[in-house]
């Protein structure tokens, strides 16, 4: 399991998201017109959460911390359910990210070569990960205002 102390992070991460998300003061950037985000989700084995966590963190956390230090990514946010759903409906992890615009999106091996040259250790534990990974999907998503025409 997480540490108390990172659950206690994503959830205060989750209620900026929501916050800003509802029009409140926003703790994270909130996206400009041209800004491009995307919502990465993943249901994870179970009895594998600690061992896909640490591989997610390695490679993609670091990634995206690189992204955002070069400036393809404005910012991430990486949140954890806190109760359960159904099977169906269940999920174990949501990242969205808001990249600088489309084009940003785009650099993602490019940091990964830079981050990790050993390419067979990387793809050896990404193949890992995905072994672990029960579902996932990505997904384009966009705010709308809630007060005005879509």
């Amino acid at each position: 399991m997480i540490a108390r102390n990172v659950r206690a992070a994503i959830a205060l991460s989750l209620a900026g998201f929501v916050v800003a998300s509802a029009g409140g003061s926003p703790v994270s950037a909130q996206p400009s017109p041209k800004t491009y985000q995307v919502e990465w989700v993943y249901r994870v084995r179970y009895g594998f959460e600690d061992e896909w966590w640490r591989l997610f963190q390695k490679y993609q956390i670091s990634a995206l911390d690189e992204e955002k230090r070069r400036g393809y990514v404005l910012d991430y946010v990486v949140v954890r359910p806190s109760l359960h759903v159904s099977e169906e409906a269940r999920w174990d992890y949501r990242v969205v990210i808001t990249y600088k615009d489309h084009d940003a999106a785009s650099h993602e091996s490019e940091v990964e070569l830079a981050l990790f040259p050993d390419v067979v250790a990387r793809k050896r534990d990404e193949n890992r990960r995905w072994e672990l990974t029960a579902n996932h999907w990505d997904l384009p998503i966009h705010q709308i205002d809630p007060h005005g025409s879509e």
